[in-house]
């Protein structure tokens, strides 16, 4: 293999890489967004500078995605906490748990997404949309919302869905040293809203310390969407930041 092919490649290892080539888009995805009000102390001891915390808002979600090309049926859950950078306000992306080597391994070397193995899940029990997530055996987090209890307007939906994500992306050399440290913005470029609801939701969520979820407490519900979507694909990450000299 000469260097020119070796560099083509996306991933290791060569001979299958863990990713195929992009660009990666989903269809029929449902995304369950649950908003609530946590403790500031604790916001803001998580969110790096020069990010700043906008209001003690945390926003907890489960998107399944079924059908994206490339990496096929997945599920992701994720938290992330509402801040403000240059005046543009977006939520900084604290922690996610996803159920696909492939998805896992691009979005943490490609951008900085802070992606652990877990098992998220969404689903209808009757007449309620029911997120969990799971760390190995243990159930960390259960979220309930109200089945399609009320129309959501869809320019709220797409407002949602257009808040930019940020994120540290870290790079290390085979002996340690840290070569790279980037805040990276990165955003939905393309997706069509087809359906948005809202109802009443709650969140349970269980301490671990692995997987410390609970460390941003829920102390008061803000409420809850159910958004359907298709053609969703990402924009190319920016970085925004350089946290090395």
């Amino acid at each position: 293999m000469t260097p020119q092919d070796l560099m083509s490649r996306t991933a290791t290892p060569f001979s299958a890489p863990a990713w195929p080539p992009g660009p990666f888009v989903s269809y029929g995805v449902e995304v369950l967004d649950i908003h609530y009000r946590s403790d500031p102390e604790a916001l803001r001891r998580l969110v790096p500078e020069p990010l700043r915390v906008r209001e003690d808002k945390v926003r907890f979600q489960i998107m399944r995605m079924p059908d994206t090309t490339g990496l096929g049926d997945h599920a992701a859950a994720s938290q992330a906490v509402a801040v403000e950078l240059d005046g543009e306000t977006g939520y900084y992306l604290e922690s996610m748990y996803l159920d696909s080597l492939p998805a896992l391994a691009v979005g943490r070397e490609t951008a900085g997404f802070p992606k652990k193995l877990g098992a998220p899940s969404l689903y209808n029990d009757v007449d309620t949309l029911v997120g969990t997530l799971d760390y190995g055996s243990v159930r960390i987090a259960l979220a309930t919302m109200g089945y399609k209890h009320a129309p959501l307007n869809p320019d709220t939906a797409r407002a949602e869905l257009r808040a930019p994500l940020f994120m540290v992306k870290m790079s290390r050399e085979p002996d340690g040293t840290l070569t790279a440290c980037r805040l990276v913005r990165m955003a939905f470029e393309q997706f069509t809203v087809t359906g948005a609801w809202s109802g009443p939701a709650r969140l349970h969520l269980v301490p671990h310390a692995l997987a410390p979820i609970a460390d941003l407490p829920v102390t008061e519900m803000i409420g809850a969407d159910h958004i359907a979507c298709t053609d969703l694909r990402y924009g190319a990450p920016a970085v925004v930041h350089d946290y090395l000299p």
